[in-house]
């Protein structure tokens, strides 16, 4: 992976545990102990998301059974897809939808259908999958699909309340693929991005059963004033956009497996501060808000530990993970683990001793092909001497364009992973005053 040179050791310690929770997730190494059994039937193998095509590679490496059975499909985002030999890769557009995901989706339905009790369906998912799988139900278009997600990202909804409102309007998420697949075994593998693990919120529970209702999607559309195509209300108000209950008698036999998450990917990041000699302390695995806000909140505790040595003694590294959102009001280049950090440089006002790495997983903050920045104390002064307003830049959504200004991006390329967003603030201790 590639980074900017650090300025300094904490930045080089932070960028050394962003990679850590990076690996913790890649399918290479949590795939092989979740792989089920080989079936006496059929071994079909279909997937969605970021990882998708890591997981897929993963699953020919790892399998134990005879690999010639292995066969299917699974769709990734634009240079994400890696080589396999018996499982099709195929990529299509993030976060805005595409006719390559639309044509995908319709594939994976027609590989899974007409199956029997002895054949197995392994699903892949990750991160990135809603998007991926953009197959729309009746009455509506790829156009339609992609307004609404556009208008999605733009509203400040939370990624569980967005993906409410897709599965409503989809042919494929809400349980759907599952109850497609029946009466086949479906084992599920999921790479969660989302938080608090919930598997319907990832890639919007294809394969799961999915309690909340139309009138449940109508609510969230209503509360962030989203403008929905004419159709997309007709499915809504007149119920015939309902997904699959968990109840259903099609998902009888479906397994879900948690194969990596945002709490494991904090865990060996805090392994490496540890190591460090910095304590580590987890804050949550599934901080939500408003990117600046969080950022605030993060920044005041960060302060509370350099002055007053609570509710940690530094030296010590605090450690955050979820999805926070980004309401636009500018037309900067966004990113909200950027607007978080320069939320949390704005509130520093350039302490001393506090550094912080923001950065998605993914490798991929927004639409800009960049993980995520690094801060330091000193990140508002040489703004300043390049005639940048930070408060300005916030205010535009500009932080991606603030802190490639400062040549402080971190840039990964494709992980080919996604446990979600990457908070880290490194308290270095107070120096000891020289006899």
């Amino acid at each position: 992976m590639t980074h900017a040179a650090p300025r300094h050791p904490a930045q080089s310690l932070m960028r050394r545990m962003f990679d850590a929770a990076i690996a913790s997730a890649q399918p290479a190494r949590c795939i092989p102990p979740h792989l089920p059994e080989e079936p006496r039937g059929r071994i079909i193998v279909i997937g969605a998301g970021k990882a998708s095509a890591a997981m897929a590679q993963a699953v020919e490496a790892h399998w134990c059974g005879d690999k010639s059975r292995l066969g299917g499909l699974v769709v990734t985002r634009y240079g994400y897809a890696v080589p396999c030999t018996h499982i099709e890769i195929v990529e299509a557009a993030h976060p805005v939808p595409d006719a390559a995901g639309q044509t995908a989706a319709e594939r994976m339905l027609q590989l899974v259908s007409g199956l029997h009790e002895d054949d197995l369906v392994l699903c892949l998912i990750s991160g990135g999958g809603s998007a991926l799988l953009p197959l729309p139900a009746a009455g509506l278009s790829l156009e339609d699909k992609m307004v609404l997600n556009r208008a999605l990202l733009a509203s400040g909804a939370t990624i569980s309340e967005m993906n409410c409102v897709r599965r409503h309007l989809s042919a494929i998420k809400g349980g759907r693929l599952a109850a497609a697949c029946y009466p086949a075994r479906v084992v599920t593998l999921l790479i969660s991005d989302v938080p608090g693990d919930d598997p319907i919120n990832i890639a919007s529970g294809p394969t799961v059963g999915d309690p909340s209702t139309c009138d449940d999607a109508i609510a969230i559309v209503r509360r962030y004033g989203i403008a929905l195509p004419a159709g997309a209300l007709h499915l809504l108000r007149s119920g015939q956009g309902e997904s699959i209950k968990p109840d259903d008698l099609r998902l009888t036999h479906n397994e879900v497996r948690m194969i990596a998450t945002p709490q494991m990917a904090l865990e060996a990041a805090a392994q490496v501060a540890r190591d460090a000699g910095y304590a580590a302390h987890i804050l949550g695995d599934a901080l939500e808000g408003e990117a600046r806000d969080v950022g605030k909140v993060l920044a005041g505790i960060a302060l509370q530990v350099a002055h007053h040595g609570q509710p940690f003694k530094p030296p010590c590294v605090l450690l955050s993970g979820g999805e926070t959102t980004v309401t636009l009001r500018g037309d900067g280049r966004g990113g909200r683990n950027v607007e978080c950090l320069l939320s949390m440089g704005l509130t520093l006002n350039g302490q001393p001793r506090i550094h912080a790495l923001a950065g998605d997983t993914d490798g991929v903050d927004g639409q800009e092909e960049i993980a995520g920045a690094v801060l330091a104390p000193d990140s508002l002064t040489r703004a300043w001497a390049l005639g940048l307003k930070p408060q300005d830049e916030l205010s535009n959504n500009n932080g991606h364009g603030f802190f490639s200004a400062l040549e402080d991006s971190v840039i990964t390329g494709p992980t080919l992973t996604n446990v979600n967003d990457f908070r880290a603030l490194l308290i270095e201790a107070e120096a000891t005053p020289s006899p």
